[in-house]
């Protein structure tokens, strides 16, 4: 039996969270104990319960302030606050808080593991917090023993923006739940999409990352040559107040509809003829796979790529949308062989096989 320490700051919406309770509702307890360790209270997901799995609740401690402290200085000041509970392997699942990393780290385990969300070497280059935030915390990298990435695609970036060349970097894409999928997509909702019109969509934090300003462009190069499609986003985010104010300067206030975060994203979606997504980058984006069980078509820009191996992108978004019609029949996807890999490495990785 294995005993196994995952820390993550919270539970709210986002993909990080949502993949660590994919990954939860997986993982074998038959051969495992875990300890979940989480910096805040509630959760916007359904979360497993299971006799083997522990939720263990912290305080924040002003965690927003310990990112601006080096985490040399940081990891030396802290102690375990496992209270000395030996494990197998440490996860830092959350990779960009630092009490997160200093609960890995200082734990009494035999192998401590870093999850790598995201394309962190093109991250750098595009947003200006985020290397204030690095320049403070890259001193934990190299204190992990490994290191697992969601995408093959981030794992040279990784290393070169790292600097760590010597340290195993384990591909292990999002665990895609299908089962709650095809349970939550028949959940009776108010939403009824026009059944004339080509129904995109698209499911994301509304930031720069997601470059829904981005797509908003080429949404107003579709409508010169269309007018019977109307897409919907699903999600919130600091950009929102902006992305409206585009919309309307690009004359599309008819064409575009903002769902804001939804308990039930699948519902929505599965009303829809097509999911789009142009996010400047990814670490693998997980809402792909979960539009792909759907069924739906999928337009992605060609950059998304190298973050989600077996699935092709537009090289011109704008004639993709053009030229798109409504499916005449979906094909659900229970993307069985995608899944029996990741489980398969993931254990591997743990050392549960």
């Amino acid at each position: 039996m294995k005993s196994i320490a995952i820390f993550q700051s919270d539970l709210r919406v986002g993909g990080i969270q949502k993949a660590l309770v994919n990954i939860l509702r997986e993982i074998d307890y038959d051969a495992c104990q875990v300890d979940l360790y989480l910096y805040d209270e509630g959760s916007f997901f359904d979360m497993p319960s299971h006799e083997r799995l522990r939720v263990i609740r912290l305080s924040p401690r002003a965690a927003s302030l310990k990112r601006f402290v080096y985490f040399d200085l940081l990891y030396a000041l802290s102690g375990d606050i496992t209270r000395g509970r030996e494990y197998d392997v440490a996860v830092d699942f959350n990779s960009y808080q630092n009490e997160c990393a200093v609960g890995a780290l200082k734990s009494r385990a035999r192998k401590k593991i870093m999850w790598i969300h995201n394309d962190m070497e093109i991250k750098l280059r595009n947003e200006p917090k985020y290397r204030v935030l690095w320049h403070f915390f890259k001193g934990k990298l190299r204190r992990y023993d490994a290191f697992a990435a969601v995408s093959p695609g981030i794992i040279e970036g990784f290393r070169r923006a790292s600097g760590i060349a010597d340290k195993p970097i384990v591909p292990i894409p999002n665990h895609i739940d299908t089962g709650e999928i095809f349970r939550k997509k028949d959940l009776p909702v108010d939403f009824h999409p026009d059944p004339d019109k080509l129904n995109l969509c698209s499911v994301g934090r509304i930031c720069h990352q997601k470059g829904y300003d981005l797509l908003a462009g080429y949404l107003a190069e579709v409508r010169k040559r269309r007018d019977d499609f109307h897409f919907y986003l699903i999600g919130d985010g600091p950009d929102r107040a902006a992305l409206l104010r585009q919309v309307d300067a690009l004359g599309l206030r008819d064409f575009v509809t903002l769902l804001g975060n939804q308990q039930n994203p699948f519902c929505y979606m599965d009303k829809m003829d097509g999911f789009v997504l142009t996010s400047r980058y990814e670490g693998q984006g997980m809402v792909i796979r979960e539009a792909q069980a759907l069924g739906l078509p999928l337009y992605i820009s060609k950059n998304l790529e190298p973050y989600n191996p077996g699935i092709g992108g537009c090289a011109d978004i704008v004639e993709a949308l053009c030229e798109a019609e409504k499916p005449a029949r979906k094909r659900y996807d229970d993307l069985r062989g995608y899944n029996a890999a990741i489980t398969r490495d993931l254990n591997r990785l743990l050392g549960l096989s």
